[in-house]
């Protein structure tokens, strides 16, 4: 009889019987982490956020960065927008990001789809490709602005190459390529170890049904890799777009914004008009610039919210 009554009972009756579910209680935080997480807190608040506070204070002001100074309201954010230098700068530092971030990308991505195939020495490869990421960019720079400088125009002239026989870093139309090309030398490396870790998150099965179905490398790469590594893609190219925004150092050792200020950043216009006397004017230009990286924070959250890619 008993046998019978177990045998009769369905998984819903036993879903209606069984006892209600308890709510799981919230996870206590010991004291002990928030201990371990004071040292930190108080170095990021008066290394960061209290210069930070103190900047835009000043950014209402005619300080040029100490002395006597004045309260001068919008004044010095009104005249940003009618400053050529400061224009052009944005103009460079954003034209310059969105051509090195497509650049990196594209690079990365086929060297990642060929160090994660069939080769024999894709290990050692791998190596290679990542040594320019532990390099400082200063010293990159430098060695490059001697290639640019002196061996490059040396090769055109013995080759009779008259475009080749000038430096690129001198000509103001084409001085940005050598910092785009420089710059996504040292930026590869990052880019490529996120799209190998994507790559090798695809499971065979699936490459191996689309030879099944008779897919070509081709049809694979755009109907399998692609929108399997659509996460990394995102990533990759919001994270590099706010890097290059920054792009300071390289550009000191290639250019040094020139010629004349051609491949001047905001970076480098703000750390020249701190030392120059124009303090509280490119506060305010740092404040704009940090406002414009927040949003593009924001917009990072919201593209990768949900795609677990890591």
């Amino acid at each position: 009889m008993a046998t019978t009554t177990a045998a009769l009972t369905t998984p819903k009756t036993r879903e209606r019987t069984a006892a209600p579910a308890v709510p799981r209680a919230r996870r206590r935080v010991e004291g002990v982490y928030y201990l371990f997480l004071l040292p930190s807190l108080i170095l990021f608040t008066l290394a960061i956020t209290v210069p930070a506070i103190i900047g835009i204070f000043f950014s209402f002001t005619n300080s040029i960065g100490f002395g006597e100074w004045q309260f001068v309201g919008l004044i010095n954010y009104v005249a940003l927008f009618s400053d050529p230098a400061i224009l052009q700068s944005y103009l460079f530092t954003f034209g310059f990001a969105a051509v090195t971030v497509i650049a990196v990308n594209l690079i990365a991505f086929l060297l990642a789809v060929g160090l994660t195939s069939r080769i024999r020495i894709k290990t050692g490869l791998r190596t290679i490709f990542v040594i320019p990421m532990v390099i400082s960019g200063i010293v990159i720079a430098f060695v490059f602005n001697f290639l640019f400088s002196n061996s490059v125009p040396a090769l055109g002239q013995a080759l009779g190459l008259g475009w080749l026989s000038e430096s690129i870093l001198a000509n103001p139309d084409l001085a940005w390529v050598a910092i785009v090309i420089v710059t996504a030398w040292q930026a590869i490396p990052g880019t490529l170890l996120i799209y190998i870790a994507g790559l090798l998150s695809i499971p065979g099965e699936v490459y191996e049904a689309a030879d099944i179905d008779g897919a070509g490398k081709g049809a694979q790469l755009l109907r399998i890799t692609l929108p399997l590594v659509a996460g990394y893609v995102v990533i990759n190219v919001i994270l590099g777009f706010k890097n290059f925004l920054n792009a300071y150092d390289i550009i000191v050792g290639l250019t040094n914004g020139g010629p004349g200020t051609a491949t001047r950043s905001i970076a480098m216009t703000i750390v020249t008009g701190f030392t120059g006397g124009d303090y509280a004017y490119q506060m305010a230009n740092a404040t704009i610039f940090f406002v414009i990286v927040i949003a593009i924070s924001f917009t990072q959250l919201r593209l990768t919210r949900g795609r677990n890619v890591f």
